[in-house]
């Protein structure tokens, strides 16, 4: 094959997989054309406005306080210096590591009537049912804490290295024109990283909206939660799709404001030099300790500790045999998905790179946006396709052949496996393209220039120098895959759990201690990305 034909079949290639990997946010969209039913009229009659208030809401509540969080610790570690700052660098991230529903499971086991805590108050005073007032941590507040306490690192993680890249040259003229640190921080400070906080507030809505577990186990009628009850329980999966096309309208909303509210502003770092830090000493050094450690307690090690008390106390009556299938069924979806994942965005980065037009650059941002998308929209927008496929198979080869051929996609791990390629592609492209933009044109020059073909020239030259991006890809997408539950609990297939499964099911049957062991291996196995991001983060802002 010669080297134009290659280019043209790999254009071919990458325009046909952006198509494919559209297909379930279009179908999605195309739903709001079709007939609303008589199970439409049900929900706006009943819960419609119960799902728009309840989202609303959390999105409101999620976003302030993860904004709260993540700019309130971001500036104590990169704007003053305490006692302990460098261990709270890299360990106020250890929170990404705890899926939402893991800590909604473990905050419930402590806070709820039978826990710990308050069976402690009524032993202490004497108290009986009703005598006493507690938070109910199953609630709309519940749930908007449960999620930011593990949502606040995107935007420290954003938010810190905008304000170590400010330099000192903007602090120090504010301090020369007579303003102190707050005013600084108010005046100066904030409004320049703004679009660090903006970016990072929209990663933590977009999870918002696309939790599942958490909601659903403290039973706050969201969108998420309608969707799978439409489906399941209503068993019409055309209005699903209908409520799923509105949830995509809330994220395509969120993302229209927040880019017309930065219009035309650019920001720019001022200096190489890193800014003054603040000293604190004293009373203000104490608080600075107290309110880091506080958050980092509530966030991570106070439920991995109790996730680690249950999981001891349960694991001499566990079934190693079924824990184990539990495992082998994770880890081979989650290393096919990577592996998969790591495929098509090769293929598509590096067409992208072979045909840098504006054709195949938007087919390539349209493939990657199902990362935007929640996990239950994009398993109905896989269900109806697939099943539309599969009805019409067996319909030809029942009328043709008079063989029935039953579900070929539809409820297989081919379907699954294509859902994580949809929700979980964008991680593993934009792994891929960053390693590729440090590769420099000229060495493609000089293998064409030696005859070598596309696909020669990627083997060859490529994928040696990107040996770094792809094991980050595959890793990312790996943890992923790992802590997803909303898209593997709709399409798995019959008899099939995985660890985030098996912990949601014992969950939801208040077996919460059984359910430590499988949610504790999530997490364990959740911290290499985390720690892998924290390293990475370090080295490139070479904190001092």
């Amino acid at each position: 094959m010669s080297p134009a034909s290659g280019r043209l079949l790999w254009r071919s290639a990458l325009l046909l997989c952006a198509l494919l990997l559209a297909l379930p946010v279009l179908v999605i969209i195309t739903s709001l054309f079709s007939p609303f039913g008589p199970a439409w009229d049900h929900l706006r009659e009943t819960v419609l406005t119960d799902y728009l208030t309840n989202t609303l809401w959390l999105v409101l509540g999620v976003g302030m306080l993860a904004t709260f969080l993540g700019v309130s610790t971001a500036w104590l570690n990169a704007c003053c210096d305490y006692p302990g700052r460098r261990f709270f660098d890299w360990a106020l991230m250890l929170p990404l590591a705890m899926p939402a529903y893991i800590i909604a499971y473990t905050y419930t086991g402590l806070l709820d009537y039978p826990g710990p805590v308050q069976s402690a108050l009524r032993e202490s005073f004497g108290w009986g049912y009703g005598d006493y007032w507690f938070p109910p941590i199953r609630s709309l507040g519940g749930a908007i804490a449960m999620l930011a306490l593990v949502l606040y690192p995107y935007i420290y993680l954003l938010t810190r290295i905008a304000l170590l890249e400010q330099g000192a040259a903007l602090a120090e003229a504010s301090r020369s024109l007579g303003l102190g640190p707050w005013q600084t921080f108010r005046r100066v400070t904030l409004p320049l990283v703004r679009p660090a906080i903006a970016a990072g507030l929209s990663l933590v809505l977009m999870e918002t909206l696309a939790d599942f577990g958490t909601v659903d186990y403290f039973g706050v009628a969201a969108f998420t939660t309608g969707i799978f009850r439409t489906w399941y329980g209503l068993g019409d999966l055309n209005s699903a799709a209908q409520l799923a096309a509105l949830l995509l309208l809330f994220i395509f909303v969120l993302f229209a404001a927040e880019r017309a509210s930065r219009g035309r502003m650019r920001f720019y770092p001022h200096s190489k030099r890193p800014p003054p830090r603040i000293p604190l000493r004293g009373t203000r050094a104490i608080l600075a300790m107290v309110f880091a450690a506080i958050v980092l307690i509530l966030g991570f090690a106070l439920p991995a500790f109790q996730l680690s008390i249950w999981a001891l106390q349960r694991w001499a009556t566990t079934d190693t045999s079924a824990f184990l299938s539990l495992v082998t069924n994770t880890f081979t979806v989650a290393a096919a998905a990577s592996l998969l994942c790591l495929l098509v965005a090769l293929l598509l980065a590096y067409g992208r790179r072979l045909h840098p037009r504006p054709l195949e650059t938007m087919a390539v941002r349209v493939s990657s946006m199902g990362y935007a998308v929640p996990g239950t929209v994009i398993a109905v927008g896989v269900m109806i396709p697939f099943g539309t496929f599969d009805n019409w198979f067996d319909g030809q080869m029942r009328d043709h052949f008079g063989v029935s051929t039953g579900l070929l996609l539809s409820g297989t791990l081919a379907a699954l496996l294509f859902a994580y390629v949809v929700r979980f592609l964008s991680v593993s492209l934009q792994s891929v393209e960053s390693g590729l933009t440090r590769v420099r044109p000229a060495y493609d020059e000089s293998a064409r220039a030696l005859g070598d073909g596309p696909l020669r020239v990627l083997g060859r030259v490529h994928l040696p120098l990107l040996r770094g991006s792809l094991l980050t890809a595959l890793l990312l997408v790996f943890v992923d895959v790992l802590k997803e539950l909303p898209a593997t609990l709709i399409l798995r297939p019959f008899n099939f759990n995985t660890l985030a499964v098996r912990s949601y099911e014992l969950a939801s049957d208040e077996r919460l201690a059984d359910a430590a062991l499988p949610a504790l291996t999530i997490v364990a196995i959740g911290l290499l990305p985390v720690i892998l991001l924290t390293r990475s983060q370090m080295r490139e802002t070479a904190d001092p």
